[in-house]
């Protein structure tokens, strides 16, 4: 008797371990690919999704990493920027760690525009004027900071990559294009190319044995081993206003980029040339124009909500498979087998991914005024923000958390 007595709490609590969500501890998630691996969600609403609590941020576009009973984000409180540590359950502030004056923008919006990304008990996070910053998860305390020199005409928007002992971003020019620094001292470790800063997040693949990342800068994409930092391959590539802020995406040995304004979206076949890598470019369009709206890419086919249009594009040939108008400058997540679609004007569509067209199961009002951050799906819950306030909803259904 005293051995199952001792036996069920631990078995009630590896229960309770197993059945929560991974964690999603940075922009666009552990795989950098807007893609939770949630289940049991409710989709079919057609009624408003219980909202379990709101909070009022602050001006910023920063969306939301989600680690344990956590909730990280960032906004501007009593003229500073301000990193957030709120409970999961309730909303409350756990700490919140003011690090930089307020950035005021007028056309875009004020504000943080970079995502918290948590590694080991650490939060990376870069702010808009060019602070690079790691505190203690726990406390809210600084470890380390750096300070980049050359803000780009929108402001600093990259979110931190952490890789094993790596803490990688980019502070343009002199500063690299890349840089990595050890995420737990902040010492430099290497640095890569010295284009100007982008507005993208340096993003990770794996290809033939070897790990690389991606920096998406304001002239060009370069390529550089993770480890070293060598740089093994730089496409040019030139953007109004160096506006290169959209994700790229590597799959199956190809490279796929995409930027708004007049630019256009192109996919390159990567292969190994020595120490270096070539990239040949297998198709080039402007069927998608993206500014700052990463793609889903789900079963060979790219999702997204360009600055004109929701699109569906095959990811090997480029061709356009359906595009619904006007539903623009809105941001994607898959999860349940669902896209989770939040338009700019605060409404979330979720409808299952077909590349015959865009037909929603469900189209609920949650926010309003300029949302153009990708939320977020945790735990069964969903966390979304506009410009000043984030909500956090319910989506396993009523009286269930």
């Amino acid at each position: 008797m005293p051995r199952r007595t001792h036996a069920l709490p631990a078995l009630l609590l590896l229960t309770a371990a197993t059945a929560r969500s991974e964690d999603w501890p940075n922009f666009l998630g552990p795989r950098h690919d807007a893609t939770s691996r949630e289940t049991g969600l409710k989709t079919d609403w057609k009624e408003q999704i219980p909202k379990l609590w709101e909070h009022t941020l602050g001006s910023g576009f920063s969306s939301f990493a989600c680690v344990g009973d956590r909730v990280y984000t960032a906004g501007t409180h009593e003229g500073r920027q301000t990193v957030y540590c709120l409970a999961a359950d309730d909303g409350k502030v756990v700490w919140q760690h003011p690090f930089e004056d307020a950035y005021q923008e007028s056309m875009g919006g004020d504000g943080p525009r970079a995502t918290p990304t948590v590694s080991d008990g650490r939060v990376y996070m870069l702010g808009a004027r060019g602070k690079l910053l790691c505190l203690d998860a726990n406390s809210g305390n600084e470890v380390w900071s750096k300070q980049y020199k050359h803000v780009p005409t929108w402001g600093y928007s990259g979110s931190v990559l952490v890789e094993g002992d790596l803490a990688i971003s980019s502070g343009g020019k002199d500063q690299g294009a890349l840089v990595a620094y050890n995420k737990a001292t902040g010492a430099e470790v290497w640095k890569a190319g010295d284009d100007p800063p982008g507005y993208a997040t340096p993003y990770p693949f794996d290809f033939e044995g070897t790990r690389y990342v991606v920096g998406f800068s304001g002239k060009s994409a370069i390529i550089a081993e993770l480890k070293t930092g060598k740089l093994v391959w730089r496409q040019p590539w030139q953007t109004d206003y160096d506006v290169n802020a959209a994700a790229p995406i590597f799959s199956n040995g190809v490279l796929f980029l995409t930027s708004g304004y007049k630019t256009g979206c192109a996919l390159y076949k990567l292969e190994k040339a020595g120490d270096k890598l070539n990239g040949k470019e297998v198709w080039r369009s402007k069927v998608l124009l993206n500014k700052f709206q990463s793609c889903v890419l789900h079963e060979g086919n790219l999702y997204t909500s360009d600055q004109k249009a929701l699109v569906c594009v095959e990811f090997q040939t480029g061709k356009e498979l359906w595009r619904v108008p006007r539903v623009k400058d809105s941001t994607l997540l898959l999860a349940d087998g669902c896209l989770f679609l939040l338009t700019e004007s605060g409404q979330l569509q979720i409808a299952r991914p077909d590349p015959k067209g865009w037909s929603p199961i469900a189209s609920v009002d949650i926010l309003n005024d300029r949302c153009w951050t990708i939320p977020v799906i945790h735990n069964g819950r969903l966390y979304a923000r506009n410009l000043e306030h984030m909500v956090c909803l319910n989506l396993k259904g009523a009286g269930q958390g």
